[in-house]
């Protein structure tokens, strides 16, 4: 391993520190002995190789969770939601969301701004390179409700709360025993905003009713598929999905099936760090 990839791993070993201890102290003397740096020069270190200080980084990643958690667990108190976040007051925690955001945490909850929320997670590449397990398997032919979304991938979040709230009111895919997944079919970085699909899903045994939030019956049908494990955030599952085609593909000798790539959530935000959220990406095959 190059000196460069060795410091690139430091680093992704001090963000996954991070996102597991966002409730919890991150001073500098913690994070610099994580990652075996001088408390002296870390601050330096950190602002050179991330493009912002460490407390911004630290604050915007407590935002994100807390964002998840006002859209997608809206019984969650607000109060809670801030002290849960590592903020030390409600008040605090609103005046940082507002500053950042634009919109109050109760007016994030009620209606998103996803566009500017989105343009302040744009970081710098991390380095470092996903594993590339790839395996064949036989994928059953399986029943899911889907909620269509249709349009700019930065809405994508106001379609997976309505499919949260369709999930919650009923008990035709629950959460704990169904699969979540989500059916791609265009590629966001090539496709004009207003003409990208994404499917969320969730697997049913049998079909569901006509329903206010739009949901309605596919079938997943059965098939070979290359399957590679993602590790960590869904934002940048690309890491994944692109030596997959570029790579693999070719070098495999197989031939597509005239299926859209498909992604099973193993577990899910907000309940899980980013870090260690677990996706499965499945490619059809012939």
């Amino acid at each position: 391993m190059s000196k460069t990839s060795r410091y690139a791993e430091r680093f992704n070993r001090l963000f996954d520190h991070i996102d597991r201890h966002l409730s919890e102290d991150l001073s500098i003397e913690i994070l610099s002995e994580v990652v075996s740096f001088s408390k002296f020069h870390f601050q330096r270190q950190f602002s050179d190789y991330c493009g912002l200080s460490v407390g911004r980084y630290i604050q915007l990643m407590r935002l994100k969770r807390a964002s998840y958690r006002l859209v997608f667990n809206k019984f969650d108190r607000i109060i809670d939601i801030a002290l849960d976040s590592g903020f030390e007051s409600p008040e605090s925690f609103a005046r940082a969301f507002k500053n950042t955001f634009g919109q109050t945490p109760s007016e994030f909850r009620k209606a998103p701004a996803w566009k500017p929320w989105t343009e302040r997670y744009q970081f710098p590449d991390r380095g470092g390179k996903q594993k590339m397990d790839v395996r064949i398997v036989d994928f059953k032919e399986t029943k899911i409700a889907v909620l269509e979304h249709r349009g700019p991938v930065d809405l994508l979040n106001n379609s997976v709360a309505t499919f949260i709230e369709w999930r919650k009111g009923g008990n035709h895919s629950p959460v704990g025993s169904s699969l979540t997944i989500g059916i791609v079919y265009d590629n966001p970085e090539t496709t004009e905003p207003e003409k990208f699909r994404f499917d969320i899903c969730g697997s049913v045994t049998s079909d569901i009713p006509a329903n206010p939030q739009g949901v309605v019956n596919k079938v997943i049908p059965g098939g070979r598929c290359a399957v590679v494990r993602h590790f960590g955030a869904h934002d940048r599952i690309g890491e994944s999905i692109y030596p997959l085609y570029r790579d693999w593909l070719p070098q495999s000798g197989e031939e597509l099936r005239d299926f859209p790539l498909y992604f099973h959530y193993l577990n899910l935000l907000p309940e899980t760090p980013e870090c260690d959220l677990l996706t499965d990406i499945y490619l059809p095959l012939r």
